[in-house]
């Protein structure tokens, strides 16, 4: 039996996965608050609430949108996602560039409006999706999450050994891990067979995005690098 402390009912309170998805959506509901009460009273965006929009999109992508897009039932979610992240940050950006008090106005209303449903698509569909999920510890994710929003960086191997981990847990694991790299930078993945079906996930999720160069090409062990290189490469 195991100790007290893991002993939980499912789908409730006691659920760390529930208790994880509550963090990300009063995460979310306070960011809303803070807007909403920006755009009733009219007052321009401050500085501290673009860098913590800036940093909830990066905790995000790091995290959530990273673990999902390993998977075939949530990659086109995700995909979908980043792009509405894009759109999101690109509206935060060009309030700077608004000429007059009316036009920035419309632009913060704008900018509630689409955060309003995105972060509404990502509590009613992400974070269910990955509670369901093979291989996915959203409570682990979710905390990974809390440290990259407040400033924190995470801890990136340079090796991403999966061959104890079991076969439906280790994408998720290695998309994370891609995630978290800066253009040119690379990790090594190590195996106990040519990881061929997640080279060809990676060509979906990350078309042109990545090299894969063979370090060791078995029988026992493969190695691979596994680099992101710039988007207009």
């Amino acid at each position: 039996m195991p100790p007290a402390a893991e002993v939980y009912i499912q789908a409730t309170d006691t659920d760390p996965d529930v208790r994880a998805q509550a963090v990300v959506e009063e995460t979310h509901q306070r960011l809303l608050d803070r807007l909403t009460a920006l755009t009733e009273s009219g007052e321009e965006l401050t500085p501290a609430f673009t860098e913590r929009l800036g940093r909830l999109l990066e905790a995000t992508e790091q995290t959530l949108y990273a673990a999902a897009s390993g998977a075939a039932e949530t990659r086109l979610l995700v995909r979908a996602l980043r792009a509405a992240a894009g759109t999101i940050g690109g509206q935060a950006a060009s309030l700077d560039a608004a000429t007059d008090s009316a036009e920035r106005a419309g632009a913060v209303r704008t900018l509630a409006g689409m955060l309003t449903v995105h972060l509404g698509m990502e509590r009613a569909v992400l974070l269910p999706a990955l509670r369901a999920l093979p291989g996915v510890d959203l409570s682990a994710l979710v905390g990974d999450f809390t440290t990259v929003l407040e400033g924190g960086r995470l801890e990136d191997p340079a090796v991403v050994d999966v061959r104890e981990i079991p076969h439906g847990r280790r994408h998720p694991r290695i998309f994370t891990r891609f995630a978290r790299l800066a253009d040119g930078e690379s990790f090594v993945l190590v195996n106990n067979h040519d990881p061929k079906p997640l080279r060809r996930e990676f060509e979906a999720t990350h078309p042109r995005r990545f090299t894969w160069e063979y370090v060791e090409s078995g029988p026992e062990q493969w190695q691979i690098r596994i680099t992101r290189v710039a988007g207009d490469a």
